[in-house]
Order: C-alpha cells, then structure tokens, then sequence
C-alpha cells in the first residue's frame, strides 16, 4: 500500500511540474510551435529515477496541453510522443545518457506533422523536424542531463527505493 501511495504522489508531482513548466514557458512563446524548447520535456529524463515518472508527463503533457489551448490533434498527437518518448526512457533506466534521447526521436518524428497538418505551418517537414528535435536536444539532452545530475546526490530521499542500488553504482 505504501509503495502505491509513493508511485501516486511522484506521479502527481511530476505531472504538476510539467503543467508549471510548460505554462510557463508558454508566456514566451515557447511551448509549442516550430521553434519550441518545452522545458518540461526535461522531466522525461525521470524514469531513470522511478517509474512514476512515466504517467506523470504523460498526464502532465496532456494536461498541458488542453491548459495551453493547443490544437484537438496536437494534444492527441503530441501527448501521445511524450507517452512514446517516456516509455522508451523507462526501457533505457539503467542508461544516464540514453534515457535523453527517446524524447528527442519521438517528438521530431511526429511533432512536425502535428505543426504541419494541424496549425498550417508551411515550414519543410525537414525542417520543422530539425527545429523540434533542436529544442529537444537542449531541453532533454541539456537539461535532462542536468537534472539528472542534480538529482543524483539526493535521489534516494526524492525517490525511495524506486532508485535501485544497482543503478546507483553504475551511475
């Protein structure tokens, strides 16, 4: 009961903290669009810490999302790169590096057809997959890695036991 208890409350946390996030990022225009750096896709880089981290920016990208007015297709769409995206990172946990990445793959793959199809961008797929992926690489490799390397020192008092001692050793 108690480790359910735990896995809810990161999850909410985390959730909460994307919507703070992306909110405000939002009020300079950065949350969305062809030059975007959505700060709280940062916060992918979590399954590296506990699992919770997975519906957390799942629900908090959705959450987002609606909050942000986005358009039907792009919370749809672009909910479900951040699910693909967190779900990929939890497979790459045990990975300090690789779990940045799956964020930046998934949302240059299908964020641009979202910016195309749904807001009328007339930008180059290429391109807006370069621009997407470019914001990407600085929030989750950038600052994913930062965080995570701030996290490390006190990770066992943020995540429990979720955060095994293998993995500690390795990172």
């Amino acid at each position: 009961m108690q480790k359910k208890v735990l896995f809810i409350t990161q999850a909410g946390i985390i959730a909460a903290l994307y919507v703070v996030l992306t909110y405000f990022i939002n009020a300079f225009n950065l949350a969305s669009g062809a030059i975007q750096v959505r700060i709280s896709e940062a916060l992918c880089v979590l399954p590296f810490f506990t699992p919770a981290a997975v519906p957390g920016v799942i629900i908090g990208c959705f959450l987002s999302n609606i909050i942000t007015q986005t358009m039907l297709p792009d919370v749809i769409f672009g909910t479900l790169a951040t699910a693909i995206a967190a779900v990929a990172s939890y497979f790459l946990k045990d990975h300090r590096f690789l779990v940045t990445l799956p964020p930046v793959f998934a949302n240059a793959l299908i964020i641009p057809f979202v910016l195309r199809y749904a807001y009328q961008l007339d930008d180059a797929i290429w391109f807006l997959m370069v621009t997407v992926g470019a914001g990407e690489v600085i929030s989750c490799v950038g600052l994913g890695s930062l965080l995570i390397t701030a996290l490390m020192p006190i990770r066992s008092r943020i995540f429990g036991e979720t955060f095994t001692v293998k993995k500690a050793k390795e990172a």
